[in-house]
């Protein structure tokens, strides 16, 4: 006796679309410098994500250049309130 759809999925429960919609995968790797720098730098953080924000910001300026996701304001994607030193990748906690 199964309750749920074929392959255990609920029927006549409807999906509910991502808040900001799809964006294509990166098939042709024209981003890859950016992810990877991204990940390395999270990796000698010890995954100290603030410590790599400017390399994120990077990383969605190159999606946003090639049309893998739709052009926005990096204000409205959490990057408003960034100094130019920390966006730069410079140290600012060395007083």
């Amino acid at each position: 006796m199964s309750a749920g759809g074929s392959f255990g999925g609920n029927r006549g429960l409807r999906p509910v679309p991502p808040e900001k919609g799809v964006f294509p995968l990166d098939h042709m790797h024209l981003c890859d410098l950016e992810k990877k720098e991204y990940l390395n730098c999270l990796k000698a953080s010890g995954h100290q994500s603030e410590k790599c924000r400017h390399l994120s910001k990077k990383y969605l300026e190159c999606r946003m250049e090639k049309n893998l996701m739709a052009k926005q304001d990096m204000t409205e994607l959490g990057f408003g309130n960034l100094s130019q030193a920390s966006l730069s990748g410079d140290k600012l906690d060395q007083v």
